[in-house]
């Protein structure tokens, strides 16, 4: 029988005592979750190292936090907060979530720092050349129905951001907002802080190919994660990379795209042309401290293109990843170009 003498515990009590808090925390455990959201789809693997977790848990965190996500921004719910926003006439300021306010203000700053070639008013083109519901014989538009769309765009002109007073307004009736490219990677995010919310400190979320990462993966090493070859029809890695504490994204042209008449047409709009990228760079991937950074970045430099791209990444302090295509090979090529950023983070990883 256990028991204290002179207020200390004896060793077979200290023993018992052990063996009951090993017992209390449990065996680290691996959960996975996967679903549908945002038009794609997410998953989720968290190392529980107190063994508590289940994955009804961990599913009620990640469907709750999107829901949130979705009901503020998702431009496929018509009765989402950014869709209200776009269906009214209103060219007066309205109140929004501080949330969306949020995501607004990194996408302001990020049109900005891009040259404009990152723009969340880009709806208009992106219908009129076919990405949005696009049918197989859709007709590359003609001159002036780009220019006519380009009336209605323009972040920085169109878009008016007072986030001291929580309100936003349109300086058109028809100007309208599309977050697909930053706000996936916002609920990447969101979700992050609900598994970090939870008590988890090792996890990688990813939603449609955005992702962050905490800690270390099930093997209690850094995730390691691989970028995809830029080609079509292939699922071939072009290199692995290892990541955690990070944001990572990846924007490339070549799964939405159209060929016409010997023309190949991406889906990554110009907003200044009001026409598809035609530079040779196929995909970009960046290394960001949170998703919806990474994701913002990732469109705004595969649009600016590499040569570009690489001066304001370097000069932002970005890591970045581009892959180009050699249009002079007789069959695919490609060249991977990090930049200082990305190849000194990756040294640290």
């Amino acid at each position: 029988m256990a028991s204290i003498i002179g207020g200390k515990v004896t060793r077979a009590l200290a023993a018992g005592l052990l063996l009951a808090l090993a017992a209390c925390k449990g065996e680290p455990v691996t959960v996975k979750v996967s679903g549908e959201t945002m038009g794609t789809t997410y998953h989720v693997t968290a190392v529980d190292q107190n063994g508590r977790m289940t994955p009804a848990l961990v599913e009620k965190a990640v469907e709750t936090a999107l829901a949130d996500v979705n009901a503020k921004m998702s431009n496929w719910d018509p009765n989402s907060e950014i869709s209200t926003f776009n269906a009214s006439a209103e060219t007066t300021p309205v109140p929004i979530s501080d949330e969306l306010a949020y995501v607004m203000r990194a996408a302001s700053q990020i049109h900005l720092q891009s040259e404009g070639l990152f723009d969340v008013t880009l709806g208009p083109l992106i219908e009129l050349w076919g990405f949005g519901a696009r049918t197989p014989d859709s007709p590359v538009p003609a001159d002036d129905a780009i220019a006519e769309a380009l009336k209605s765009i323009g972040q920085g002109k169109l878009i008016t951001l007072r986030s001291s007073k929580g309100t936003m307004a349109k300086g058109l009736p028809e100007t309208s907002i599309y977050l697909a490219a930053i706000a996936k990677g916002y609920g990447v995010d969101k979700v992050a802080e609900a598994l970090k919310d939870m008590g988890l400190e090792d996890y990688m979320v990813e939603i449609g190919g955005d992702l962050v990462t905490a800690g270390k993966n099930p093997m209690g090493q850094t995730w390691r994660i691989g970028i995809e070859r830029p080609q079509a029809g292939s699922l071939a890695v072009e290199q692995v990379i290892g990541i955690s504490g990070l944001g990572m994204a990846t924007s490339g042209d070549y799964r939405n795209y159209f060929e016409e008449d010997g023309i190949r047409y991406s889906h990554i709009i110009d907003g200044t042309t009001g026409r598809p990228i035609t530079h040779n760079t196929a995909s970009v991937t960046v290394l960001a401290k949170d998703a919806m950074l990474a994701d913002g970045w990732a469109t705004a430099l595969l649009a600016l293109g590499q040569e570009r791209g690489l001066e304001i990444s370097e000069r932002l302090n970005l890591a970045v990843l581009f892959i180009t295509r050699d249009s002079t090979s007789e069959g695919v090529a490609f060249t991977s170009t990090p930049n200082a950023h990305f190849t000194a983070l990756q040294a640290n990883q």
